[in-house]
């Protein structure tokens, strides 16, 4: 297990004390940052869906007229000032949560704390309960807070590798937000519109939401300021902070609360924006060359504000000046700023360097097992996904006898019986299918990554099949299966080749890839919002679906890629499981026993790209089984592949089968996709992954 990487810029203590000669340096910072926020302010309130322009406000001076008074109290200052709160709010935030962490990439995103806030308050607005601003902010800071405690715990309070902090805020991330997916889509009239401010938007009709959380963001933030003494000798490291006298745990949980009040405010005006909370303390630090001074908290912080709101604005200034002030409506503001903070985070990944706990062949804690018991267990897997598919076909919306299968089988079923297992046998298979899909496809990803918390989505494989097969089905709903399939298999290799041609640099790295990766499904969801709210903002459902993961619907043609990827890749995979067995270990061993290093890998992930796409075609967007089954697998008989990937496969089928069966028979007829169950299900597997890694990384 190797040490973690010495801290990057975000953990630079600040000097002691600014000379003379650099105050001006830091004035300068804050005018320029300053001007620039007043220029952006200025366009800002030009654009809107109406015909007022600049001449009109400028008017209003001298006592315009009515209507541009309107527009501007109405609409206008309200979407400004909201955007002004809440680029405050994140940036402090962020700055905050980065120095407490000693993590360049700790923010309200990659802690949860957005997806837990947004949890609270759409629980809330599913039960038809409206609550004021403050009540609504409190629920808010209670869903995030939870959300950060719990991320902070895994990642070793926050002290850990960059790597280990992103796998646990998006395993917590995915999922809360699979539960927020889920009351989503089970209460659809109640929640409408929310699948858009999901995304973080500024659309605003009054000031009540200002007036009562303003004051809240600047008490907050004032009191940043003052703790910035403490944040200054925070950064020196605990011991040299504790010997100075400052109490580090006290001033941690302090900093902590403050920033997830901020959050929870800032989620409560406008939705999770997300990730102005990692790029503008970023941005700030990144002026360290020439202002070192900013590395003073009491400095950092308020231009990481300044910068915050020049990020949201700018970012809605952008979006409306590129696609028309109904834009500014309709698609949300966050979806700019998740792209931009993605590009930002694959920049962070190119240039810092992880070696975090997570850098562990993985199958270094698995057991060694006999050649019989391994047998037992091939045996019993199979058994369970026969009984998978068995209940599969028994159980949904209208609950069936086994006789009445073997009937059906034999062509004696009546009409009632004939019409249901018709349309439920392709739900079955394509559940088995794209669960063996996934499963093999993370088993390659894990071993070849050396990664034991890799798995497709959180390489951006999924991610860029979703791209292609929700631009299709917004684009062309008449299309067929063959070209849904082709679609989700060009995003799937696109966003494969970025990330892989991305991580490359110097040599592919495990932790890059995974960071990188990670930016792309971000900005792969942020791209997947943008098209669903722009062509139909008012039928969300059928993203909402697709994105959960549903067998809904499927037909016998729409099952059959997936079969021909596994045809193909089972016999691939399994030819080359030596390699991969080599490949599992580092990267000099196999090029002494004359493997091809990068070949072999481009093969494997090329595979895992092509196994994903197909089970996104058919499926949609499930998570989690590419992680789950894998280590399951090496579990129960260690970490050869010859015996990993049989049960691998059988366990990835057999768990999306059970999650599917399950989510048709629940609330029947009502139905909960099977992605969502999954989420709920490996997410706790993960958790238990991570504290076990932790724990062992402690005992060494």
């Amino acid at each position: 297990m190797t040490a973690p990487a010495p801290p990057g810029p975000a953990t630079r203590p600040a000097p002691v004390g600014p000379p003379p000669a650099r105050r001006s340096r830091v004035a300068g910072a804050f005018t320029l940052a300053a001007a620039l926020l007043v220029a952006i302010t200025a366009v800002h309130l030009t654009q809107g869906t109406s015909s007022v322009g600049a001449l009109d406000l400028l008017r209003l001076l001298t006592g315009g007229d009515d209507e541009a008074a309107r527009v501007l109290v109405a609409s206008r200052l309200p979407r400004l000032l909201t955007g002004l709160a809440v680029g405050v709010a994140l940036g402090f935030a962020g700055a905050a949560l980065q120095s407490t962490t000693r993590n360049p990439l700790a923010s309200p995103d990659t802690l949860a704390v957005n997806a837990g806030a947004h949890l609270a308050i759409v629980s809330t607005a599913a039960f038809g309960i409206a609550l004021p601003a403050l009540p609504s902010g409190g629920l808010a800071f209670c869903g995030g807070l939870a959300a950060a405690s719990l991320v902070m715990l895994l990642s070793a309070g926050g002290q850990a590798a960059t790597t280990r902090l992103i796998l646990a805020g998006s395993a917590t991330a995915m999922a809360l937000a699979s539960v927020t997916m889920l009351i989503l889509l089970l209460f659809e009239q109640s929640t409408i519109g929310l699948f858009a401010w999901g995304n973080g938007s500024l659309v605003q009709g009054d000031l009540v939401a200002f007036t009562q959380l303003a004051p809240v963001i600047g008490v907050a933030a004032l009191l940043l300021v003052a703790l910035g003494h403490r944040l200054d000798l925070l950064a020196l490291g605990d011991d040299t902070a504790t010997v100075l006298g400052l109490n580090v745990r006290r001033t941690r949980l302090t900093v902590v609360l403050l920033a997830v009040l901020l959050s929870a405010a800032a989620v409560t005006m406008a939705g999770p924006i997300g990730f102005v909370g990692l790029g503008a303390p970023v941005i700030v630090r990144l002026l360290g060359k020439w202002v070192p001074e900013v590395h003073r908290h009491r400095v950092l912080m308020p231009l990481a504000g300044i910068v915050g709101v020049v990020i949201v604005l700018g970012s809605d200034v952008l979006l409306r000046a590129v696609l028309g002030g109904q834009a500014g409506v309709d698609v949300p503001t966050g979806v700019v700023t998740t792209l931009f903070g993605a590009v930002l985070l694959i920049w962070l990944a190119r240039r810092h360097r992880d070696a975090g706990p997570t850098r562990q062949a993985p199958g270094g804690h698995a057991a060694v097992r006999s050649r019989g018991f391994v047998a037992t267990v091939i045996a019993v897997c199979a058994v369970v996904f026969t009984a998978a598919l068995v209940l599969g076909m028994l159980f949904g919306d209208t609950w069936v006898l086994l006789g009445d299968v073997v009937n059906w089988l034999q062509g004696r079923t009546g009409p009632a019986y004939t019409f249901v297992l018709d349309a439920r046998w392709p739900r079955v298979t394509a559940a088995l299918l794209a669960g063996a899909a996934l499963a093999l496809a993370g088993t390659t990803v894990q071993a070849v990554c050396r990664n034991p918390l890799a798995e497709p989505g959180i390489l951006g494989i999924t991610g860029g099949a979703g791209i292609g097969a929700v631009s299709l089905l917004t684009f062309a709903p008449m299309a067929g299966v063959l070209a849904l399939s082709g679609a989700a298999g060009l995003g799937a290799v696109a966003a494969f080749a970025l990330v892989y041609g991305l991580a490359r640099r110097r040599g592919l790295n495990s932790d890059r890839l995974v960071l990188i990766g990670f930016a792309v499904w971000q900005g792969g969801t942020a791209i997947i919002t943008f098209i669903v709210v722009s062509s139909d903002p008012w039928n969300t459902g059928k993203a909402l679906t697709w994105l959960s993961g549903s067998t809904y619907g499927r037909t016998a043609p729409q099952v059959l890629p997936v079969l021909i990827a596994l045809l193909i890749a089972l016999p691939v995979v399994a030819a080359v499981r030596r390699e991969l067995d080599l490949l599992a270990l580092d990267d000099d061993t196999p090029r002494v026993l004359g493997v091809r290093l990068e070949r072999a890998r481009l093969i494997a992930l090329g595979l895992a790209a092509l196994l994903t796409a197909t089970a996104v075609s058919a499926v949609g967007v499930i998570g989690f089984v590419g992680l789950v089954a894998p280590h399951a697998a090496r579990a129960l008989v260690g970490g050869r592949h010859t015996r990993v990937l049989p049960v691998a496969v059988l366990l990835g089928a057999t768990l999306v089968s059970l999650a599917d069966t399950l989510g048709r028979s629940v609330i029947a007829p009502a139905q909960v996709p099977a992605g969502l169950v999954t989420a709920l299900i490996g997410t706790p597997y993960f958790v238990w992954l991570l504290w076990r890694s932790r724990a062992a990384a402690a005992a060494r």
